[in-house]
């Protein structure tokens, strides 16, 4: 068995309707995943299931999740190996764990995404790309900063933004390698 870290982009159904995380695992376990289990109340899941390719089971998770909520959300997988690293690669260890973000990708970033950004994040805000996710010290409130609404499916492809705080506290649940 495998342990996956699924990432939901958005946990709102309906203007003030909000998903329930036991619903969440109750979706898991009846896609046959093993063990499944929340960290905090948006949108971080950890299971068990048979390794198999990330796209196989992104398109699975998104479609079960669909025709439950009645809702299309991009959900972002990695193996528990991949989430530890992608935690221990923060470059900004230094910063507020509230304050610093990732940008979990589905497909990698680019040199290019980094430079149209760098003209909406004024200092202090820092910026890099590690291993295609882009992780952003905002150096203060996100919502503050003219960057975060740039930050988008739009503009940069599917994925999702957690804060180091959420990252590291999903690294721990999983334990040790």
């Amino acid at each position: 068995m495998t342990t996956y870290v699924a990432l939901l982009h958005s946990i709102v159904l309906a203007p003030g309707r909000r998903l329930v995380m036991a619903d969440l695992k109750a979706m898991a376990e009846d896609l046959g995943f093993a063990a499944p289990r929340t960290y905090v109340a948006t949108g971080n899941l950890v299971f068990e299931g048979d390794e198999a390719p990330i796209a196989t089971l992104e398109t699975r998770l998104e479609a079960a999740f669909q025709a439950r909520f009645g809702k299309p959300v991009d959900i972002i997988l990695r193996t528990a190996q991949a989430w530890r690293t992608t935690a221990a690669q923060n470059p900004y260890p230094d910063g507020n764990g509230q304050d610093v973000g990732i940008r979990v990708m589905r497909r990698p970033l680019g040199p290019e995404a980094l430079a149209m950004l760098e003209a909406f994040a004024a200092p202090p805000v820092r910026m890099q790309i590690v291993n295609g996710d882009l992780w952003v010290d905002f150096s203060g409130k996100p919502a503050e900063t003219r960057l975060l609404s740039h930050l988008t499916t739009r503009k940069l492809g599917i994925g999702t933004l957690r804060n180091a705080n959420t990252v590291n506290g999903l690294a721990r649940m999983l334990g040790g390698s």
